[in-house]
Order: C-alpha cells, then structure tokens, then sequence
C-alpha cells in the first residue's frame, strides 16, 4: 500500500497544470508512444485511457484500435475540461473517476491503457482487482508507472539539506509484481530508464511545477523554502553534473502488459 499521496491534493495539483502541462511533458508522451507502440493495430470495441491527463493518447488510442467507445478517465477535473476542449476525438466519453474504484461494470473492458499514472495509486492491489473486474476475460492491461529511483539526484542533493521527504516516493519493482498476483497474469515487466539533461537546475524544477508532479507527499515540508536551503540544495546537486556541462534527471520507468485470464 502507497499511503503517502493525498488524492484531493493529486486531483488539485494536476488540476492546475492542464493548461501549462502539455507544453513541457515531452517524456510524459515519449513514454506513452513506447508503451503505445508495444501493442500491434488490432480492433477493440472497448478500449479506457486510465489517467487520460490532458487527453494525448485519445486520438492515438482512436486512430489504433477503432474502438466503439473509448473511456478516457482521470482522477483531475481540471485535466477533463482541458481534455474535452482540446481533443476532440470520436466515440469519446471523458469520465472523472478513480482508478482504484471504477466506475465501469464487471467484464466491460477489452483494453486498459494507462500510462505514468498508477504511481499515483494508494493502494496498487486494489488497481489491479479493478482492473481485474472490469476486463473482459483475455482484456489487456497495458501500463507504464515510475519506479522509486526516480528523481533520485534530487533526493540525495535535499537530504544534505534537512531530513524532510522532497520527492515523490514510488514502489518497487518487486512490489508492483506482487500487487497485481492473483487478479491478473503477468505477459511482461521491464524497467527502463530515461535521463533528462539541463543546463540549470531551475529548468528541471519549473518543468516539474508545470506537468503537476512536483512533491505532493505527505511526507513534504510545509510553508516556503528558505533561499538559504536553496542554495544549499543547488550546491549538492552539482556533484551530479556531468563533464558535458549538464545536469542529469533520472527517471526509473516500468513498462507492464497483463492479461486477464
């Protein structure tokens, strides 16, 4: 169980970042072109978009499988109104709900495409017996989700700094395979990293605040962050520059396929 994200304050953070989100997520769509393009063109009359964010993939996922209906849900409201406005995509439902409490009907489901939003899941057994439920028998389930090397760099750099929890902390491979035992059959499960690079450490963070996923744990400070700490912080993760003159940002994505049956 992930209990440290409060899921008003995840709805609320993504809410915000619907208009500036697209303009600065390009792993977020480099990631789910990967994970679209592990699927062959193939007819499904069903197909969902689990955290459809700012509504991407709807024309993608559209274009590929032709579905009779595709459910594009997402836990932000703000999300689905930018989303509604923008991509304009046939046969279309856009649908406020969580992921850890569907509100879809047992086996209505051929397809669930879900791509970097399970990390933001409390309670990943409880997604796949969802998931589980809603499939079809022989459904797929097709995901990519973060790991908790992510952002390490910021991590470590903020832990010479205080003691306070300054990223967002996600489960470990080993616990994502154990989630989904007993109500899906695992196809694949791989881990690949991607390393952004920067010149300036403030374009990593304003990048960060722009796609909704800076610190939103409960485990985070509160109030404002002193500049002193700031600078604190900017000097430590300096050790991570490389001898190109860039700064790293490691992102440890897992790419998933299951089936239900």
């Amino acid at each position: 169980m992930n209990t440290q994200f409060l899921k008003p304050q995840i709805a609320e953070s993504f809410s915000r970042a619907a208009v500036s989100y697209d303009g600065v997520a390009q792993l977020q769509r480099d990631i789910g072109h990967q994970l679209l393009n592990q699927l062959p063109h193939s007819s499904s009359e069903v197909v969902m978009d689990l955290g459809c964010g700012t509504g991407y993939f709807a024309p993608l996922l559209a274009e590929k499988f032709k579905p009779q209906q595709l459910i594009c849900l997402d836990l932000a409201q703000g999300m689905l109104a930018y989303a509604r406005e923008h991509r304009a995509t046939p046969n279309a439902l856009w649908l406020c709900g969580d992921a850890e409490n569907l509100p879809l009907a047992d086996s209505s489901i051929d397809l669930i495409f879900s791509s970097l939003a399970i990390q933001w899941c409390e309670d990943l057994p409880s997604l796949f017996s969802e998931v589980a439920r809603v499939l079809k028998p022989g459904g797929r389930f097709l995901f990519s989700t973060l790991g908790p090397d992510t952002l390490y760099e910021i991590r470590e750099s903020w832990s010479a700094v205080d003691c306070f929890q300054h990223v967002n902390r996600f489960i470990s491979f080993s616990q994502l395979q154990a989630s989904a035992e007993g109500y899906l059959q695992q196809v694949s499960l791989r881990q690949a990293p991607e390393v952004l690079l920067y010149d300036q450490l403030r374009e990593l963070t304003a990048e960060l605040k722009g796609i909704g996923a800076h610190n939103i744990s409960a485990g985070r400070p509160s109030g404002l962050t002193g500049k002193a700490r700031m600078i604190a912080f900017k000097q430590a993760y300096e050790q991570f520059r490389r001898s190109d003159g860039q700064l790293p940002a490691t992102y440890q994505v897992f790419y998933g396929e299951y089936i239900n049956g």
